[in-house]
Order: structure tokens, then sequence, then C-alpha cells
């Protein structure tokens, strides 16, 4: 299926962004559709399953799908493959992070990048 995505380029360490990506605590500071997280899991890993929240106030489903530590993780959201987080070291302490979602859903690139932006200064600040 054909992607499209948005990038970033963060002052901080792959190490910090990673943290930030994938621990679920994290997930309704900088994820811009995402009120609330519910799992057993503290952080995203292969087979983790829960919910999250929309802002629309309604609970959907998860499982996390594919994790390659410090690159990359992907995750299934009612069922449909979602989006794709990416990071990639372009320094010591500067990394680029592309979010990317199916072609279909190319509008929801408008709330990737807004979620960029509140993850960079997230991350930049820790």
């Amino acid at each position: 299926m054909r992607q499209l995505g948005t990038s970033k380029e963060i002052a901080a360490p792959v190490s910090t962004v990673w943290d930030l990506l994938t621990e679920f605590d994290h997930w309704p500071v900088w994820g811009t559709s995402i009120r609330r997280v519910e799992s057993a899991a503290d952080c995203v890993a292969p087979g983790v399953v829960g919910r999250v929240q929309t802002i629309l106030g309604f609970w959907v489903p998860f499982e996390i799908s594919d994790v390659v530590t410090n690159d990359s993780w992907h995750w299934r959201v009612a069922g449909v493959s979602a989006t794709g987080h990416f990071v990639s070291a372009i320094g010591p302490d500067r990394c680029r992070v592309q979010f990317t979602v199916a072609w279909a859903l190319a509008p929801y690139l408008v709330v990737m990048r807004m979620s960029l932006g509140r993850l960079k200064r997230m991350a930049e600040q820790a």
C-alpha cells in the first residue's frame, strides 16, 4: 500500500525521542488526536494491545504490529493498519522523525504534522 509521510528534525538524541514515541504515558501529550491510553503494557512492543481514547471521546482498540528498537514501530487501530513511526539519527544529538499513513488517509497528515511539532518541543526541552 502506498504511504505518505511527514517528518521533522529534532535537536535531541534518538534515545530521548524513542522513549517519547513509545511510552504510552507520553502519547496524550504529543499525540494531537489521543486523549488517553489504556494497556497492560507501558510501552510499544510487538503484540501489545490496548485502547486509545480519541479527542472526540470514543475509544478504539489498538495492537502494536512491528517494532524495531530505536528505529520504527507500526500499529493497527480498530483492526486497520494505521500510522508508522520512524526515528533516525542525523548526528549525536539530532534526529529525524517521520510519521507515515496510507495514501487514502492523506488528510490525517495535518494531525500528524501537529503531533510532530508537539513531540519536537517535548524532546528539545527534555
